[in-house]
């Protein structure tokens, strides 16, 4: 139902550039976008909300290229991905500059449930880059493994090993810092 719905709002804004009909679409959806560029930035949540805002930006200028070829959600996500590679890209001179910020992120405090939100974007960031987005796509977004391959644009065989070695290693990592299962 949801999609028929998202299709009828997409077809609103690009035949009548109509921006209420998006502000639908960003709120069916950037709760998702969100969650999913949070995971992807170790909790930064003001880098997240930054990047997400970029995601919509530029879906509202490309929406008329969307085909249905996926769910708009995935097409989203791939454009989430790609905002993130982005940001990546512009900020690695900075990470060479400063590698005691990279090693430590700057949030301290709070509850037990905090805690092991943060002990899981510690881990999370151990992975390598293609590892943490599988997993976070599937395990925390609930995508297919072919929706994870479009959205990323990794081979579905590949988009397996990353899953397959990244919970692997997130494993191991929650076992060596006290976690059991």
């Amino acid at each position: 139902m949801a999609a028929l719905s998202d299709i009828a709002l997409i077809a609103q804004v690009v035949t009548f550039g109509s921006e209420r009909a998006f502000s639908q679409l960003v709120k069916a959806h950037q709760e998702a976008v969100r969650r999913f560029l949070r995971r992807l930035t170790a909790g930064d949540e003001m880098r997240a909300d930054d990047l997400a805002q970029e995601t919509f930006i530029r879906a509202w200028q490309h929406l008329s290229s969307f085909r249905q070829l996926s769910g708009f959600e995935t097409w989203l996500m791939r454009i989430a991905y790609h905002v993130f590679l982005d940001d990546e890209r512009r900020n690695v001179h900075l990470a060479s500059l400063d590698s005691c910020t990279q090693q430590s992120p700057s949030q301290t405090g709070g509850d037990g449930g905090w805690a092991i939100h943060h002990d899981l974007d510690l881990a999370l960031a151990t992975l390598s880059e293609s590892e943490r987005t599988c997993v976070i796509l599937q395990c925390m977004e609930g995508q297919s493994i072919k929706d994870i391959s479009g959205i990323t644009g990794i081979p579905e065989n590949t988009v397996k090993s990353h899953l397959l070695r990244g919970k692997k290693n997130l494993a191991n990592y929650l076992r060596k810092n006290g976690y059991n299962g």
